[in-house]
Order: structure tokens, then sequence, then C-alpha cells
């Protein structure tokens, strides 16, 4: 298989070629990196060399400036893309803190700024994809994913599935913490990128009707269990027993915007700008001194890692992440797993961003949703999932009409549509905020 990463000057691309490197089948024959950066793409191809020195099978590693050449002949297609680099992300956080509502990279009035900048961007990629690589597989990573993907979708097709880490990452926490296998457990987990909920976590034949056993309501009864993990810590037992569900992290966003907000106003910077700071630190150092590339890359992605969603742990009582959770990725698993699956028609269940087709009779068929699919050769078709409760599937709802309204505004550059996707955020409190909010990021 040929692989070929968009976005690959990004930091996080090491963690896919080490996926790469461990993977026994070593089924990807080549890599091409393709970036609009050459400075990055070079410090991080000097990383990669120095990683897989000392392997017996290295990956082949292949640099591309040009879309079209990066393309054509390739496979799957792995679409980590920044457009406007962490600089736009501090933008992106800033102007809404500025008026006193949250800004995120993927949530909020800050997740719809990026998809704004975002998703002209990705459909040209698609377009490309389409026109150069028509049997090639596009696996969409970029943020906000599942907007991103929907807008790649109308273009693609089936043939563009999301992938996001949160929603495995939870799912593994939970099994281990229920004394269960997380290998050897299936699982309802459904709802939007970052903004899902895992309902149920079977032990057993899930396949036969009453054979297997929902581990969920005893975790969720037991408040020393549920401390034992990120998520149980994160929202609390009291909340987490009352709502009967175990939410996505991104939730905290949502059911505790005060206290997130204001941790985030009292923090020394946003996210955005550590990681506008720490990257650029990284890669000035590396392109001085290339031959200490992935030494640099490491120590750098372990604080990366250890400060993940801080401003949300320090409003939750302050506590630190796990050292299991410290390894970072997970997408990139999730990623080898699905080439895997479509490549070989090894049948396997993953949780993907994908069309919505029945799963959810309350949203159209074309909406992508993120939920459990099986995979084949064919590509990733949702399972059915159980019925929505009503507070999920009215978040569901709202959070689906402003990225509606997003891809919208971005595609026609439609002003209006743009106000009415801040606008009807549930994290943004007024239109006249939003409207400040639009004029300060078109400055």
């Amino acid at each position: 298989m040929r692989l070929t990463i968009l976005g690959g000057g990004g930091f996080r691309v090491p963690l896919v070629h080490r996926a790469l490197l461990d993977d026994p089948a070593r089924a990807v024959t080549e890599v091409t990196l393709h970036d609009t950066d050459p400075r990055r793409l070079r410090v991080i191809s000097a990383v990669l060399e120095q990683q897989a020195a000392g392997h017996a099978h290295p990956v082949p590693v292949r640099l591309a400036t040009d879309l079209d050449d990066a393309l054509r002949g390739a496979d799957f297609v792995f679409s980590a893309i920044r457009v406007g680099g962490t600089a736009g992300r501090v933008a992106d956080e800033r102007i809404p803190l500025s008026e006193g509502v949250l800004g995120q990279e993927t949530v909020g009035a800050g997740g719809v700024l990026y998809g704004l900048r975002t998703i002209p961007v990705a459909l040209r990629i698609a377009e490309r994809a389409a026109a150069v690589a028509p049997d090639a597989w596009v696996i969409n990573f970029t943020n906000p994913a599942g907007m991103v993907t929907e807008a790649m979708a109308e273009v693609l097709g089936d043939r563009v599935i999301g992938i996001c880490d949160s929603p495995v990452g939870l799912v593994r926490r939970a099994a281990r913490a229920a004394g269960a296998d997380p290998d050897a457990v299936t699982y309802d987990y459904v709802g939007l990128n970052h903004l899902g909920w895992l309902r149920s976590l079977t032990t057993g034949d899930a396949e036969r009707a009453g054979s297997g056993r929902d581990l969920l309501p005893e975790l969720l009864a037991d408040p020393v269990a549920l401390g034992s993990f990120e998520e149980g810590r994160l929202f609390g037992a009291e909340w987490l027993h009352a709502l009967g569900a175990l939410p996505n992290e991104y939730l905290h966003y949502y059911y505790f915007r005060r206290e997130t907000l204001a941790s985030v106003q009292e923090s020394d910077e946003p996210r955005g700008a550590f990681l506008d700071r720490q990257q650029g630190g990284f890669f000035d150092a590396a392109d001085r001194d290339p031959a200490q590339a992935y030494a640099l890359w490491e120590r750098t992605r372990l604080e990366r890692e250890e400060t993940y969603m801080a401003e949300s742990r320090e409003a939750s009582g302050g506590w630190q992440r796990d050292s299991c959770d410290l390894e970072g990725g997970g997408y990139d698993r999730v990623a080898l797993a699905l080439m895997h699956a479509i490549a070989h028609d090894r049948r396997t269940r993953l949780i993907l961003n994908v069309r919505n087709g029945t799963t959810v009779p309350a949203l159209a068929p074309e909406a992508v949703i993120e939920t459990v699919c099986e995979v084949g050769a064919g590509g990733a078709t949702p399972l059915p999932c159980a019925p929505l409760r009503a507070d999920q599937l009215g978040l569901m709802l709202q959070l689906k009409a402003v990225e509606r309204a997003t891809v919208e505004a971005a595609v026609f550059k439609d002003r209006e549509a743009a106000l009415r996707a801040l606008a009807l955020h549930p994290l943004v409190d007024s239109p006249a905020v939003a409207a400040r909010i639009l004029a300060r990021a078109a400055d």
C-alpha cells in the first residue's frame, strides 16, 4: 500500500510513522509526505529518519511539494492539514475569549472560525484526489474533523472517512476501569465529532441476543472506579451517574462551560498560544541541529501530552494525566486498522466519522456522524444504534445546524451563514457577540 500524508510537516506525523514501523504486516510500502512549508517538511523528515534507525524494515519516505504529485498513485491519503498554522489557532481562540466566550480549536466559536478557513482548502484537496487518485481512500483527521469530512464527502462520497482518537481512548479507559479487556468488548457510541457518548460497554458475545453483559451501569455506579480514569475525574461521579452515559472528553466544554471558561481566562496563555510557542521552538531548534531532531521531538511531544486539556483538568479539581495516556496518538492506530480493514477486507469495528444513512433518523442521510462502523473492502458502514435520549439528540441537532451553516458559509462566502453558524452555537451567548467575532476574524 502507498500512503500519502497531507500536512506531512505536522508535529504528530512521527506518530503515524511509528505505527507503520511497528506494524507486523508491514502493509505500507511507501509514504509520501506533502506540506506547503518546506522547512517543516525537512525537519519532520529528519525526525522520521532517526526514528527508523535500527529498524530492520524501515518504510521508505518520499517528500513532495506538489499536491498532484503527492496524490498520484496513492492507495490511501491521510489528510492532517492545519490551514493558517498554529498562528491561526491562536487567533481562533483569542478572538472569542476577548468577547467572553470560549475559544477552542474545534469547539465553540474557535471551531467555527477554523472550519471557515479550512473547508475551502479541504474541498480543493478532495477535488484533486478525485481527479488524480480516484481509487484512493481519503482518511481525514483535519479538524474540525466532522464538518471537514462532511464537506469533503460532497466531492468524494463514502471514499472519505473521518477519524478521531478521543472515542477509542474513552472506550479503552472505560473498559480497563470496569475490569475488562479493551480488545474484548463491544460498545454503543454515537454523536458528532467531539460530541459523542459511550452508552454501553458489553463483554461476552454481543452478537447473540442477551448473551453479552453491559458493564456500563455498574461502572457508572462506582465512584472509585470512575475516579480511576480521565473522563471519570473530568466529569465527576455524580454527574456521570445522573447522565447515564460516558461523554467524550470535549463535552466538558458544554456541560461545565462556566468553569472551563473561567479556567481558560485565568490561565497564563490559551492552548493554541502554548502550542504555537512550543512547536515554534521545536522547529527552530531541530532546523539548527538536525542530528537532534528526534530527541527534541520526543521531549516536546511528552510536554504536549502532559498539558493536554489542562484547563478542563484544572476546572475539575486539578489532576495529572496517567502515564498510560501520555503515549500520544491513538488516531495513528485507528488509521492503520482502517487501512488494513479496507485493503485486506478484514472485517473490523471502529468508531469513525461517516455519512449517517439511517443510523440517526432525525438527521439527514448525508450528515456525517461519529459512530461504530463495520469496515471492510467496501469501506465503512455505520451500525444501528440504540435510540438517542432527548438531551443527546438535541445537542446533536443544534451542532449539526452549526456545522452545515459553516460549510455553507465557507463554500459560498456567505456572511449570513457564517453569522448563523456562530450565533447558533450553544457556547456563543449572543448574536451581537457572534457578529463582533466575525468582524474581528475578517480584519
